[in-house]
């Protein structure tokens, strides 16, 4: 027998309507299929996790394995602390310091002078403002190599080779592009009314800008100052060139281990462990801002 259309229906008893709904009941779905589907983009970010992760992982897991044990197909093996105590007893520690000691000083100088800049270009109304701009990001883009023999003879002869003022303030001419683009953005976003309210109070330009701006911008500040901070640790070709033993940097005394009569992997694999942590734990204490930061500038009212 057909089924019964929806105007046959209307014209029925309710009573044989309950009755024919009861005799032809919708399937529910299966108590897998509603697993499947709750679960799936969980699933989903757990193995793009595993994927993303796995070269750290397996770096970590050869810092703890032996060195004996280091091209060992087997997974399990006794974890131990030799690689790290090798390590620590060299001058890796010093060049360790040496990174750190860098990149806080080159953040430090980069926001110090590149958050007022971006505030005077993004306020400030002038002819040529945009060619400015345009040509601040435009010396990001030139190739490290350019720069290496303009700096290496520039050094030597202010004597600022192999020293850590010298590396911070090469660090300070790259990562200040990057202040002063990412800053624009954030500083754009903050209504100029806000300020102007200020100065109707009683404030002065730089005034409102530490009261008022400046703290409306905190995550787009974080950001950047995360990026600028990454961009110096992970640095290698200017260290490379101008360093030789007094600021030698984390990233050239791995490389230090890749010898003549053999490659270290265990102490490869230790310091570059080593090297991780300080952006891993700097990212998380700001990472809510960071998260913010990142994403307000893609926002658009």
């Amino acid at each position: 027998m057909n089924s019964i259309s929806t105007a046959a229906l209307a014209d029925l008893d309710p009573v044989h309507v309950a009755a024919h709904s009861a005799a032809s009941p919708v399937r529910a779905p299966s108590r897998i299929g509603r697993f499947a589907r709750r679960h799936a983009r969980s699933a989903a970010a757990l193995v793009l996790l595993a994927v993303v992760m796995f070269p750290f992982l397996w770096l970590v897991q050869l810092a703890f394995r032996p060195a004996a044990e280091v091209f060992d197909d087997s997974l399990l093996f006794r974890p131990t602390l030799e690689s790290f105590t090798s390590l620590l007893q060299g001058n890796f520690l010093k060049s360790f310091g040496n990174s750190l000691l860098v990149s806080t000083l080159s953040t430090g100088l980069s926001l110090l002078i590149g958050v007022p800049a971006a505030y005077a270009l993004t306020r400030w109304k002038f002819r040529g403002r945009q060619q400015v701009a345009l040509w601040i990001l435009v010396t990001r883009m030139a190739p490290p190599i350019a720069f290496t023999i303009p700096f290496f003879l520039a050094y030597r002869w202010l004597g600022l080779q192999d020293t850590i003022i010298g590396l911070a303030i090469v660090y300070l001419t790259f990562n200040l592009a990057i202040v002063i683009w990412l800053m624009q953005t954030f500083f754009e976003a903050v209504p100029p009314s806000l300020e102007e309210a200020a100065y109707i109070d009683g404030c002065g330009v730089w005034r409102a800008f530490w009261r008022i701006t400046l703290p409306l911008t905190a995550p787009g500040l974080a950001a950047t100052a995360v990026l600028c901070f990454i961009f110096s640790w992970n640095d290698f070709f200017y260290a490379l060139i101008l360093t030789r033993t007094n600021a030698t940097t984390a990233p050239v005394a791995i490389v230090n281990f890749l010898q003549y009569e053999g490659w270290e992997w265990s102490k490869i694999a230790a310091g570059g462990t080593l090297v991780m942590f300080p952006v891993v734990i700097f990212t998380v204490l700001v990472r809510t801002w960071l998260v913010r930061g990142l994403t307000a500038g893609g926002l658009k009212d």
